[in-house]
C-alpha cells in the first residue's frame, strides 16, 4: 500500500526498535551500560540479525496500530457515509448481504495490481453486493484529473464500471489514458468533458478525499469489506475470508 504520510512515524518506531535491541544486548551481557559505552556498539555490530528482526517487529506493530485506528474511525463514521452517491459510485442492491468499499488512486501501482481481483468480484456479485468506489487521489495533479474525470463519469452510470476498470488497467492515468478509457467504455466524451469541467465533479472528488482522511486512511488502496478495514492489495483468498468473517 502506498503510504506517503507515514515515513516519519516509521522512522521513530525504527529508532525505538534499535533502543530495544540495545536493552536486549545489555541484558544478554549482564550489564546495563551507558548509551556511550563501546559494548553497545560492539553488541549491535555482532548481532545485525536482531536489529533487522526488531525493525520488522516495529513495522508490524505500526501497521496493526494503524489498522486499529482506521477501524475505529470507520466504525465512528458509519456505513451510510461510505455509500453516499454524492461521494461514491454506488452499485448493487441497498439490501445486499455483503458490502464492498474501495478507496483508490488511478496512479497507484498497488491499486492496479489488485484491480483484476476487484473486477472479477464485481462482475460476479454486482447483483448481490453493495459496492462503493471512492476517489482518493494522493499522487499529484494527474491523479486529481483522473479522479475528477471518474467522478464526472458517474453521470453515465451504466458505463462507469467499464471506464473505471479500463482506466485502472493503464500504466499511468494521464489525460490521454482518461480519453482512451472513456472511448473504450463507450462514454459520451463530449458529455464527460462538460461534466468534468463543472463544479459538481470537483466537489464530489474533494468529498471523497475528505472522507478518506476522516477515516484516517494514509494510502491506497483501502478496502472496507462488510465493515472491516483492509489496507493495501487484496487477494481473492483474503477477500473470501473477509466476506465469510
Amino acid at each position: 500500500m502506498h503510504t506517503p504520510w507515514k515515513s516519519a512515524a516509521l522512522g521513530g518506531l525504527v529508532g525505538a526498535a534499535l533502543s530495544l535491541v540495545v536493552v536486549a544486548g545489555a541484558v544478554a551481557l549482564n550489564v546495563v551500560p551507558l548509551a556511550s559505552d563501546a559494548r553497545l556498539h560492539a553488541y549491535l555490530m555482532t548481532h545485525p540479525k536482531e536489529v533487522v528482526e526488531m525493525q520488522a517487529l516495529a513495522e508490524a506493530q505500526e501497521a496493526e496500530e494503524s489498522r486499529q485506528d482506521e477501524q475505529k474511525a470507520v466504525d465512528k463514521i458509519g456505513a451510510k457515509r461510505f455509500f453516499d452517491p454524492a461521494t461514491a459510485f454506488v452499485a448493487g442492491p441497498a439490501t445486499a448481504k455483503n458490502t464492498f468499499v474501495e478507496f483508490y488512486d488511478y496512479n497507484c501501482a498497488h491499486c492496479r495490481n489488485t484491480a483484476a481481483v476487484v473486477q472479477a468480484y464485481f462482475d460476479k456479485h454486482k447483483a448481490d453486493t453493495r459496492f462503493a468506489f471512492i476517489e482518493f487521489p494522493i499522487f499529484g495533479e494527474a491523479s486529481q484529473l483522473a479522479a475528477q474525470a471518474s467522478v464526472a463519469a458517474h453521470a453515465q452510470a451504466d458505463k462507469f464500471p467499464a471506464f473505471h476498470f479500463a482506466l485502472m488497467s493503464k500504466g499511468a492515468a494521464d489525460s490521454a489514458a482518461v480519453l482512451e478509457a472513456a472511448r473504450t467504455a463507450g462514454l459520451d466524451v463530449t458529455k464527460l468533458t462538460a461534466d468534468l469541467q463543472g463544479p459538481a465533479a470537483q466537489k464530489a472528488m474533494l468529498a471523497g478525499y475528505r472522507l478518506a482522511r476522516e477515516a484516517q486512511f494514509g494510502g491506497t488502496p483501502m478496502f472496507i469489506i462488510n465493515g472491516k478495514v483492509h489496507a493495501g492489495e487484496i487477494t481473492e483468498a483474503e477477500l473470501k475470508a473477509m466476506l465469510k468473517g
